[in-house]
């Protein structure tokens, strides 16, 4: 077997999570001497070839007049401004209210864009020619599987996107021990879902890849699929993972900078709490909500640091409060004493890697599923986002603060970090990528068996 560089593509879906697990991974493979490709959407120029990577980035729907700064670059802001404008309305719906007029039109969005990328992708894969293909998307793009090198898929949104008929239905926010709403939700989505999955699933087949898996949108991998999710938090006994699956337990990248802490939170007094709060780029655009949040904590004898997001000029913290526009988490949340989250999978993970205790504030997606599975384990707190009161922050904040259950928290951070998720990940892209170079050298001249 070779011990040459691979080329490894990485396609994220455009959004922080999954974009950053990537690089977690890709830092790692780039570290061990490979060419690292990412296949990122447009607005990503520039930010991925600062970190060492190759960008062949790729347009998801066409080109609009968009605003730009002073260097002509794109205002990732207005994009985050004018989501939460259009749809904040609907994160105060029930989840299974959701199903219609938030989750149907998001996936259809994401079905055209698959759409439409699909000629560009082809146009990239015979320009890169990698030796593995990893995905980490919530929809398929047939290019990746027909592009004749292995294909992998990571899973960095949530457990319960690998179905099973004794788990809650995924994006219900629906607890493991009552079942008497899971029927109706599955009901609900098979009704608002199966004819937009049904055409996307025709169009994919069309394309030369393999059909669909029921009513999903992204297909597993024969060759390896990686799960980021802790074992500690998973739903372990319920639904066992099959051989391709490899549990990462956790995968925090390392190429965030140091965050220092202002001597305003880090000299505070005893008793006091240091807090981190961070309702990720999309809760964070959310302005009323924020200030609502800023108003309540700001009245505890607590410290804060709060990631304030592409708003942060429409509010003020309060006198107990230190934040910035984006902050590097994964040198601060080591920091902190708990976070304060919107339950998105990527800051889920990283408090349970570093120990931390949660209060969670879920707005949409699989938020409320991590939500609900940190609460009924007691690794967190879940509140209401919109109707809670000061009274319930209050005693969300008595319960998260438990020596007892920071203890907890602690050792199970521990044990998450000493799997090592973030190279055991890596090692294993490359482990494909070096047996599919392998098998393709072996057979290459044999009389019927095409070279990859």
């Amino acid at each position: 077997m070779t011990n040459s560089p691979m080329t490894i593509l990485f396609m994220p879906e455009s959004a922080y999570g999954p974009t950053n697990q990537c690089i977690g991974l890709g830092d790692v493979l780039l570290r061990q001497g490979h060419r690292v490709v990412f296949a990122a959407e447009a607005s990503w120029k520039g930010k991925l070839e600062a970190l060492g990577f190759e960008e062949d980035l790729v347009d998801l729907a066409p080109p609009t007049e968009t605003a730009e700064d002073e260097a002509g670059e794109q205002d990732a802001g207005k994009f985050w401004k004018d989501f939460i404008r259009d749809t904040a309305s609907e994160f105060r719906k029930p989840t299974v209210d959701q199903l219609e007029t938030f989750m149907k039109p998001t996936w259809q969005a994401l079905i055209e864009g698959s759409h439409y990328c699909e000629p560009q992708l082809k146009t990239i894969l015979d320009r890169v020619r990698p030796d593995v293909i990893v995905e980490d998307n919530v929809i398929a793009f047939p290019a990746l599987l027909t592009a004749g090198v292995p294909y992998l898929r990571i899973v960095s949104c949530n457990p319960l996107e690998i179905p099973g008929q004794d788990l809650p239905p995924a994006y219900s926010g629906l607890p493991v021990g009552d079942r008497s709403e899971w029927a109706s939700f599955r009901a609900e989505y098979d009704r608002t879902h199966r004819r937009i999955w049904e055409a996307f699933n025709t169009w994919v087949v069309e394309q030369g890849a393999p059909p669909l898996p029921e009513l999903e949108f992204v297909h597993t991998s024969v060759h390896a699929n990686l799960y980021v999710f802790p074992e500690e938090a998973d739903y372990t006994s319920s639904r066992p993972l099959g051989s391709t699956w490899h549990r990462l337990n956790s995968s925090v990248r390392q190429t965030d900078q140091v965050y220092e802490l202002p001597a305003e939170v880090r000299d505070r007094p005893a008793g006091s709490a240091l807090i981190y709060l961070s309702l990720g780029s999309l809760g964070s655009s959310d302005v009323d909500l924020m200030r609502r949040l800023v108003d309540v904590l700001g009245r505890t004898p607590h410290r804060y640091v709060v990631s304030m997001g592409p708003q942060h000029s429409e509010y003020e913290l309060a006198a107990n409060m230190v934040g910035a526009e984006f902050l590097p988490q994964t040198t601060l949340i080591p920091q902190v004493d708990v976070v304060i989250t919107h339950g998105g999978n990527n800051t889920t993970t990283k408090s349970l890697h570093f120990g931390k205790p949660m209060i969670l504030l879920p707005l949409f997606w699989d938020q409320y599923d991590n939500a609900q599975r940190m609460h009924e384990l007691g690794f967190g707190v879940r509140l209401a986002t919109y109707e809670f009161t000061e009274k319930d922050m209050g005693s969300a904040l008595a319960t998260v603060l438990d020596p007892e259950l920071r203890q907890r928290l602690t050792r199970i951070g521990e044990r998450v970090r000493a799997r090592d998720g973030l190279h055991r990940g890596a090692d294993i892209i490359e482990s494909v990528a070096r047996e599919h170079v392998a098998s393709a050298s072996a057979h290459a001249g044999t009389p019927g068996i095409p070279s990859a």
